[in-house]
């Protein structure tokens, strides 16, 4: 990511709501199941079903599908870990607007205790841009508290947008960033998300990494991300354009820094949560 993509937080997103026989839907929007005779088997089982959008989505051919969630499925409120056997795909012509406005927002509940999220994004074919994905690594060799959990996303979006409903307090973003320093500069910089509540609309590809697009996406779904902190390390060289698999030297050498800053920073946010929970008591 460079300077000007982190500065996207402040622009809006240029995908829009879809509207249906008349009706603007988006995220959190009732509708109902029409599966046309092309599905597979278990899209006709699901005909008349009446689900919630959870997201709006684009595939490299640039179609839209819709990823919605049962009304009446028991483990819609299972957070992140709802994801397999519990969201489903349809075009735009197999779904219809259902009156009643927006169904009451999806419950957050994390999957564990964990107040912290380090996510680690990044391509590493793609010279530099493998920054937070080997930091996030060194990171995975530590112990951590509960209160912690260290993921490698890559470049992996939506798994990024939907680990971000768990109701995590900080997620700290590790990723190449380019704004004007000497390569392997290390920064920690907390981005102005209060744009990301002004827009519903985002697209997030299912096999790439738009950080702005996977923020877009995540608030729209839940309203709120937590606070957000980028360590981020300016890089050197992102390849040629085959590839180029590997950081720089001035890039590696920050890794480590970045590793204890990160560990410097989760030490103290425990320490203030903790010292926040005995003085209420």
């Amino acid at each position: 990511m460079n300077h000007w993509e982190w500065q996207l937080l402040e622009d809006k997103s240029p995908v829009g709501r879809l509207k249906l026989d008349g009706v603007q839907v988006g995220v959190g929007s009732r509708v109902r199941l029409v599966p046309k005779k092309r599905g597979d088997i278990m899209d006709l089982a699901l005909t008349g079903q009446v689900a919630v959008i959870e997201s709006i989505e684009q595939d490299y051919e640039n179609k839209i599908h819709i990823c919605v969630i049962l009304e009446e499925d028991p483990g819609r409120d299972l957070g992140f870990l709802r994801q397999p056997g519990h969201r489903f795909f349809f075009d735009i012509d197999e779904i219809e607007p259902v009156s009643g406005g927006s169904a009451p927002s999806i419950p957050v509940h994390p999957s564990s205790t964990a107040r912290i999220l380090v996510a680690g994004i990044g391509n590493i074919f793609l010279g530099d841009d493998g920054f937070g994905v080997e930091v996030v690594r060194r990171l995975s060799a530590r112990s951590w508290p509960a209160e912690v959990k260290v993921v490698d996303f890559g470049i992996r979006g939506l798994d990024l947008a939907y680990a971000l409903q768990d109701g995590y307090e900080t997620t700290i973003l590790v990723d190449a960033y380019a704004h004007g320093q000497p390569p392997g500069t290390v920064s920690l910089i907390e981005p102005d998300s209060s744009a990301l509540a002004e827009s519903t609309d985002a697209v997030v590809e299912p096999h790439g990494m738009n950080p702005m697009n996977v923020l877009r996406l995540a608030a729209a779904m839940n309203g709120s991300t937590g606070k957000l902190l980028l360590v981020g390390c300016e890089p050197l060289t992102f390849g040629p354009e085959e590839g180029l698999l590997g950081l720089s030297k001035p890039v590696e050498a920050a890794v480590d820094e970045a590793v204890n800053m990160i560990a410097s920073v989760v030490e103290r946010m425990l320490r203030e949560g903790k010292q926040s929970a005995e003085s209420s008591n």
